[in-house]
């Protein structure tokens, strides 16, 4: 017989639970909003989450074209990225992101605050952004979720 009368439980792929969940980004921040998010990909809103486990949710956000930054964000943050050759610095910013396509920019804020390894690439996985109010997971029977 055991000394302890309790058990520490680690999730694992086949024990783990996961739910598909809508959430509305108008009118959010963007920061706040995506940390948010985050928190959920990752699965600590729940009791069984273990950190080297993905144990999240599949996350559905609608509406991010209505995605607000706060002060002048809109024209001074930076986006950096490089393409590998000399001379290659590439800079955009989140007006330049909005105009190509509004996902992106929800996307990169949620992708920067996942792990920087496999785990982190997995999890990404289960982010689905929209720009409008529709979405194609009606099938999965998602549930409303407020911030």
């Amino acid at each position: 017989m055991d000394t302890l009368s309790y058990k520490t439980i680690s999730a694992n792929a086949a024990t783990v639970e996961k739910n598909w969940i809508v959430v509305d980004a108008q009118a959010a921040v963007l920061g706040r909003f995506s940390s948010e998010v985050a928190k959920i990909l990752r699965g600590k809103h729940k009791t069984s989450y273990t950190p080297h486990v993905d144990c999240g949710d599949n996350v559905i956000v609608i509406n991010a074209d209505k995605v607000r930054l706060t002060g002048k964000k809109w024209n001074d943050k930076v986006y950096v990225r490089h393409t590998g050759y000399p001379g290659g610095q590439r800079i955009s910013t989140p007006k330049l992101l909005m105009q190509k396509s509004a996902p992106i920019l929800v996307e990169k804020a949620v992708r920067g605050m996942l792990p920087k390894n496999r785990l982190g690439r997995q999890l990404y996985r289960n982010l689905f952004v929209y720009e409008g109010p529709e979405h194609p997971h009606a099938a999965q029977q998602p549930k409303e979720h407020k911030f």
